[in-house]
């Protein structure tokens, strides 16, 4: 079966393709639209579908519309009760909904030729439960745990995956929502709702939990499956934070009071699960399993052997869940997921005509592993592009910014480059070999979901990823998943003697990763990055703005008067690319690896 799986109604637009129970591709609308997220999750944006994403991967596959066999669309509209019904104050609701049963027109629009008939509502959590119960290795039977803000009635969902089924065993209804509640508690802290969840949780590492037992008293596990957590009082807590204001030691605490809270809850909701079904691998979905440290905390405090994370565990995920359960459905086995990287990727042949339309002076090294290699170990700061783009939002070594990571200032600098907090970490990526003996806790860890204590004697050796509490969110690097890394990584141990290097996402704050080779050079332009490593291909930051070295095709690229261009420095790629048409995007023999 050729199925496509669409996410549209709340946020992260996706899509993704499933071919003969096979995952082919799959990315997020953001990384085609350049803005964070795709959308606001406002009733407003619900009719907007992932056209460009869908588009694409149906182009991957060399499919039309009228090819699919089905469309799986994330939220199925008859399970949903208006919202003042569920205890919900959402007054605009009804659009949302409204959009979801007119989503067959939507998709008809956006993908000319498509039957509308052949698209079929898949349960929002059942989406994000097959996407990991299918998505995981070795996971034929295994316990599946769901928790976001909201479904179509309820925030979570309890399930077991036998061979190629999957039966739901439990759901939390609404108002109770771990999501909503740490949502609200993102926004009271001053921090965007449905985005900022991970400032959070980064900011409850220095406070003190001391508003536990208060937070107890609305959030709590019920005993049977479920929990209770609605109505927080957060103002009797603590005063609201504004958005330009600083943090105060109480909204830390109070961050670090409802981090552990959400701890207890997901430790009984697990306990509980493992009692029903005795199994040994536990796998996870939904926007609350990108919270890293619970999914430590269950790894390490709870009853099952295994735990396993969609990597894009988020409502991007849910359209390749969707494809997933509709292949299960329809008799498919489906396979676990390849790995992350199932957005768009370039030939060398397409990248070098990239930088040559744009005019940037590039080398291309023997060796681009060994290059960036070195360049770490003179303390410079690298982008790299190489590869698909990842699904989900970790950066786990194809679009990647990385430094040192035994000079702590690179944490500071990192932070400045990407123009966001300073008590945010950075992860290290680490060879799979080599992790053991510096961190704890589950391993491998290749998709960066978990935290892991960092052994003393290692802390003052690679201070860079070492959070405040002693903890680093690692990303474990296997020579045969991933052996371009894996060779960056090895000579980066030979010259410096560390296995570790500093691992951040490409970007800047409020944007999306860098997915093409025109986003890789925009921020490389307009950021201090000293190296872009693209492809085989390395440019230079001295080389890119020296006075003198842009050809007269530059200077015009650049719309710069010829022999002045010494005087002027370009501060991003729009002003590399607008009088030029590039190639096309995702387009050739490296589209697909």
């Amino acid at each position: 079966m050729r199925i496509l799986g669409i996410n549209a109604l709340f946020h992260d637009p996706a899509a993704a393709l499933v071919v003969d129970g096979q995952t082919v591709a799959a990315a997020e609308e953001e990384r085609f639209s350049r803005r964070k997220h795709g959308k606001r999750p406002l009733p407003f944006s619900a009719w907007e579908t992932p056209d460009q994403a869908a588009a694409w991967c149906l182009a991957t596959a060399g499919l039309r519309p009228e090819d699919l066999d089905a469309v799986a669309y994330s939220f199925d509209p008859r399970l949903a009760r208006p919202a003042d019904q569920m205890g919900l104050d959402d007054p605009w609701d009804h659009l949302r909904l409204t959009y979801a049963r007119e989503a067959p027109g939507f998709l008809q629009t956006a993908l000319p030729g498509l039957d509308p008939q052949r698209v079929r509502y898949v349960p929002h959590h059942m989406a994000h439960a097959a996407s990991a119960a299918f998505g995981a290795p070795d996971a034929d039977s295994s316990s599946v745990l769901v928790l976001d803000g909201r479904g179509e009635a309820t925030s979570h969902l309890a399930a077991q995956r036998v061979q190629g089924k999957l039966e739901p065993l439990h759901g939390q209804e609404l108002p109770h929502s771990l999501g909503l509640v740490y949502e609200e508690l993102t926004a009271h802290l001053g921090f965007l709702r449905s985005c900022d969840e991970f400032k959070v949780m980064a900011l409850a590492s220095y406070g003190t939990p001391r508003m536990l037992p208060e937070l107890r008293r609305y959030v709590y596990p019920t005993g049977d499956g479920g929990f209770h957590a609605a109505h927080v009082p957060w103002s009797d807590l603590c005063v609201p934070r504004h958005p330009d204001e600083p943090w105060s030691q109480a909204h830390a605490d109070l961050a670090a009071s409802a981090q552990l809270v959400l701890e207890e809850t997901l430790l009984d909701l697990a306990r509980w699960l493992h009692g029903r079904t005795h199994d040994s691998v536990l796998t996870l979905a939904g926007g609350v399993a990108l919270n890293c440290v619970a999914n430590a905390r269950i790894a390490r405090e709870g009853p099952f052997g295994r735990v396993w994370v969609q990597p894009a565990a988020g409502d991007a995920g849910t359209a390749l869940g969707g494809a997933l359960l509709l292949s299960a459905q329809g008799g498919e086995e489906p396979a676990p997921m390849p790995g992350a990287d199932l957005g768009r990727g370039w030939s060398d042949t397409e990248l070098e005509a990239w930088l040559r339309t744009a005019a940037v002076p590039f080398e291309r090294p023997a060796d681009i592993a060994a290059t960036v290699a070195e360049a770490l170990a003179e303390n410079a700061v690298v982008a790299w592009f190489q590869g698909r783009s990842e699904y989900g939002p970790r950066a786990l070594g194809h679009r990647s910014l990385m430094a040192h990571p035994g000079h702590s200032a690179n944490l500071e600098r990192l932070n400045d480059v990407k123009g966001r907090e300073q008590f945010r970490p950075v992860a290290p990526m680490v060879l799979t070999d080599r992790a053991g003996r510096i961190f704890d806790g589950q391993l491998p860890s290749p998709y960066m979901l978990f935290v892991h204590d960092v052994a003393k004697e290692w802390r003052e050796r690679i201070p860079a990823v070492v959070h405040v509490d002693g903890t680093a969110r690692i990303q474990t690097v296997d020579r045969d998943d991933e052996p371009l890394v894996a060779r960056m990584l090895a000579e980066f141990e030979r010259l410096t003697g560390l296995p570790v290097v500093v691992n951040t996402s490409l970007n800047t704050a409020g944007r999306p990763m860098v997915d093409d080779p025109r986003d890789a050079l925009e921020c490389f332009g307009s950021t201090p990055v000293d190296l872009l490593a693209i492809g085989p291909f390395a440019v230079r930051r001295d080389a890119f703005f020296a006075a003198g070295t842009r050809s007269a095709h530059r200077a015009e690229v650049l719309s710069i008067p010829a022999g002045t261009e010494e005087e002027v420095a370009p501060t991003s790629y729009d002003q590399l690319a607008r009088p030029v048409q590039a190639p096309v995007a995702g387009s050739g023999e490296g589209a697909v690896r």
